[in-house]
């Protein structure tokens, strides 16, 4: 036995087998997955369906939830709440997967039926919940496969509304950079950029801002976005002497390229462009390798206007863009205040006897 523990071929094959084992669970895990929304589609347009043509009133859902708990007492996933959640799941998306069957659409959004069974159900919960559009929701499941979000990353940037800011911000990368790598560059950025996770008690400036960034790096990192790898704040260079400073400095590995950032709590005025473009044109000669395409850079300010913006960027040959950021601002409030205010469960509590269990 000891012989064949250190036998090196032994242990390769112990490799293979422990590879195969975690590709299986992981391709059993996706189709037990698929299985459980294929099961929970139909049964919503069953549900759905015998709601519009049998007259069992409105307590109809309530009532089944209540019977398939005693005929399967062990059995979880089938209460009141999450019944309902099936017929919503059947109504919002039937329409267009019929559309897409019998050809009706002939360009899909990210062929809705390869991907409608591809994410988590609570996925689908958070997203029938925030979302109206089938449009807007395509666009979340397919960022949750593309990205491997969590329930509550997606839960952040549906609240956010990240489908109304992304690839947003005026910008010269169609005139800058050659495609595909222009069209790669609008996908990085937003318009606005939204920052929830501030606490001030005193009056700030744009250093305290990029501090505060930096400090919840993993959280600043969510909203820019997949592929920034952070390089530094403050980046020092020393161009002619003088020593200069990049507010952010950013590598993306998707574009691979840098990206400077510049921080304005401040409206957009066009001398900031230039700015940047100088910023931008030291960091292709004195950190750029060969490998790596044309440094970007992002503007990022508190107000803009979208037609001087546009006249500022027409003419610069570097690409940039520019966007706005608002800051969400948790609010310090006084000891004696803050007392008095009721905790989350108070609050629960109190609605909970208007509202009734929704179980």
């Amino acid at each position: 036995m000891d012989n064949l523990t250190n036998d090196n071929e032994y242990k390769n094959f112990i490799v293979d087998v422990a590879t195969k084992i975690k590709q299986t669970q992981v391709k059993l895990a996706v189709s037990v997955n698929s299985g459980l929304l294929h099961f929970y589609f139909e049964l919503g347009g069953m549900i759905s369906q015998k709601q519009q043509k049998a007259k069992w009133g409105a307590k109809f859902i309530e009532t089944m939830a209540k019977d398939i708990k005693k005929e399967f007492p062990e059995l979880k996933g089938f209460s009141r709440t999450n019944l309902f959640s099936m017929k919503k799941f059947y109504e919002f998306y039937s329409i267009d997967l019929v559309q897409l069957r019998v050809g009706l659409i002939e360009n899909p959004q990210n062929q809705l039926e390869d991907i409608l069974f591809s994410i988590p159900w609570r996925h689908h919960i958070e997203i029938l919940n925030k979302v109206d559009s089938i449009g807007e929701a395509v666009y979340y499941i397919d960022q949750t496969l593309q990205n491997n979000w969590s329930k509550d990353t997606l839960a952040i940037n549906l609240k956010s509304k990240l489908f109304q800011r992304d690839s947003k911000g005026v910008n010269n990368f169609s005139n800058t950079l050659p495609k595909p790598l222009s069209d790669l560059a609008v996908q990085t950025i937003k318009d606005p950029y939204v920052f929830d996770f501030f606490s001030f008690d005193k009056p700030f400036i744009e250093r305290d801002i990029e501090n505060k960034l930096i400090d919840n790096i993993t959280k600043f990192l969510l909203e820019l976005g997949r592929g920034f790898a952070f390089v530094g704040k403050q980046y020092h260079l020393e161009i002619a002497g003088f020593d200069r400073y990049i507010d952010l400095l950013f590598y993306h590995i998707d574009l691979k390229c840098y990206v400077v950032i510049e921080l304005k709590n401040k409206k957009f005025i066009p001398e900031y462009a230039g700015k940047l473009n100088y910023y931008i044109s030291a960091v292709d000669t004195m950190l750029k390798k060969e490998n790596d395409n044309p440094t970007i850079g992002i503007l990022l300010c508190r107000d803009k206007n979208n037609i001087e913006a546009e006249f500022a960027l027409r003419d610069i040959n570097k690409p940039m863009g520019v966007s706005e950021f608002e800051l969400k601002l948790t609010e310090i409030l006084p000891e004696n205040l803050r007392s008095s205010l009721p905790t989350i469960e108070e609050f629960e509590a109190g609605f909970g006897d208007i509202l009734g269990d929704d179980e």
